[in-house]
């Protein structure tokens, strides 16, 4: 990920409410700084699932973003203008499952 500067913050919108990041943090976290700890549901026992591992291993922080479904918040910088949903269930073996970063 790149630098972060503490004083550019950008807007984002997760669940149709719009919070605010500081640039290039990730996703996961700038999440958490704003009290979002649920991040998906699981597909099997629809239990809340959030940040885990936080370094990209685990899979339980994935979310759709921009329309494109698991990516993973904890490898995704945080950008102006990123439209970020939750809860659609994501098979760890469907397609697709990545970083923005990548």
């Amino acid at each position: 990920m790149e630098d972060l500067d503490d004083s550019n913050y950008v807007s984002f919108q997760f669940n149709e409410v719009i919070y605010q990041g500081i640039e290039n943090e990730s996703l996961a976290a700038a999440l958490l700084a704003n009290g979002i700890r649920t991040l998906r549901y699981h597909e099997e026992s629809g239990r809340a699932r959030g940040i885990y591992c936080n370094i990209g291993h685990c899979y339980e922080c994935r979310v759709t973003i921009d329309g494109r479904p698991g990516v993973r918040a904890c490898l995704t910088p945080v950008k102006e203008g990123m439209d970020v949903v939750s809860g659609k269930p994501i098979s760890s073996n469907e397609g697709g499952v990545s970083s923005e970063a990548e």
